[in-house]
């Protein structure tokens, strides 16, 4: 990106403004649909929050059907955006949208709940008597591994066996109005972990081995639900699994028919320290210089959008133009201000450019992107938050 050019030519005024450039943005979508082995790719809404974005994946080919979103009240926003085909990435007691959710699919509409337990369902089973209407589930395995006391993976579903994904099968399949859609069985272990760190290759290493380990693994446990799910006449439409750091090699199994991906349009800082692909940068965010403390120090408004997970440096933003400028250690990104280091002059009012560490938590703070194509501003896309939603 020539980010002086960029700065000369488009009206980054003085506050925070979020910057997508459109070119990236294509290439990345052209790439993943290439990477997709034949799998249909769900777009995870949460890495994106931004309806105009959504539309323009899901239109770019036939590769990209249906969202993830991660609440019960987004899937409703969706689906008034003119979405369908929409996976609820998490389970929900939210009831007064799930009652909404059971009309819509009685008239048409597919909006899939996530559930791993008894209790879910029961829920469901409630809402279903009271208000009629149908619901369809979706059954979360969990894919992390446990070697000698080792835990590799994220706490998500209690389901550790093929056998107990079955047995909630079938108790989906005994209530009324409640159908079984589908299964997702996600390695969080694989698409969301860096192994390519060069600041910390030891750590590095360590992950690239666990990866190398659990990999086949997660193949065989999913294949081996599949089967028994068939063995025991139990249909499902749908096989989700992976994300963006596991899509070459989750795309290559018999027994998912979907893979779910979103960062990787964006391609935010934490997607550098991968292995095995690389996407470009497409989501940038600009900050003005609102003071000068000493020489080669500037203070800029804002900034202190610090990424989730585990708490770290890698979950700060971080600076990209001036190409040499670096945060300052002690401070870092903070909520009013972020001062940062630089041997380029740089005036009081200038835009200093950034790069989040993860992908759509940034729309968070914005209510529109600058959207930036061969170097101009063309349009302009609101966010989840310029369209006044907030759902987490």
């Amino acid at each position: 990106m020539d980010w002086k050019a960029i700065i000369k030519n488009v009206p980054l005024d003085a506050k925070p403004q979020l910057l997508l450039d459109q070119n990236a943005l294509e290439s990345n979508i052209a790439n993943i649909a290439k990477q997709a082995n034949d799998k249909k790719i769900r777009l995870a809404t949460k890495s994106i929050r931004s309806i105009p974005v959504l539309h323009k994946i899901l239109s770019s080919s036939s590769t990209f059907k249906g969202l993830m979103c991660f609440t019960a009240s987004e899937a409703l926003f969706l689906v008034k955006q003119g979405f369908d085909d929409i996976l609820i990435g998490y389970p929900t007691f939210d009831k007064k949208s799930l009652q909404e959710i059971a009309t819509l699919n009685l008239q048409g509409k597919t909006i899939t709940c996530m559930v791993d337990s008894k209790k879910h369902i029961e829920l469901l089973a409630t809402i279903q008597k009271e208000n009629d209407g149908q619901f369809y589930t979706c059954i979360e395995m969990d894919m992390s591994n446990d070697w000698a006391g080792f835990h590799f993976g994220v706490r998500r579903s209690p389901l550790k066996s093929s056998k107990e994904v079955v047995q909630l099968a079938k108790f989906i399949d005994a209530q009324d109005g409640i159908f079984l859609k589908g299964l997702m069985g996600y390695e969080a272990q694989i698409a969301g972990v860096t192994d390519s760190n060069s600041e910390e290759k030891m750590k590095s290493n360590v992950v690239k081995q666990l990866k190398k380990k659990s990999i086949p693994t997660i193949a065989k446990r999913r294949e081996q639900v599949y089967r028994l799910l068939q063995k025991n006449n139990i249909q499902i439409e749908f096989f989700n699994g992976g994300g963006t750091g596991s899509l070459q090699t989750t795309s290559q199994e018999k027994a998912v028919t979907e893979v779910t991906v979103g960062s990787g349009f964006y391609a935010p800082l934490l997607f550098d320290h991968y292995r095995d692909f690389q996407y470009e940068p497409a989501l940038f965010f600009s900050l003005p210089v609102v003071r000068r403390p000493k020489k080669h120090i500037y203070t800029c408004l804002g900034g202190g959008y610090i990424a989730s997970g585990s708490i770290g440096e890698d979950r700060q933003p971080q600076p990209v133009y001036p190409s040499d400028s670096t945060l300052i250690s002690l401070e870092g990104a903070g909520e009013i201000q972020t001062p940062i280091q630089t041997k380029a002059n740089l005036s009081i009012g200038d835009a200093v450019i950034f790069r989040a560490a993860k992908a759509g938590e940034i729309c968070e703070r914005f209510s529109e992107i600058l959207v930036i194509d061969n170097g101009k501003w063309v349009q302009t896309y609101p966010t989840y938050r310029g369209g006044g939603e907030c759902f987490l």
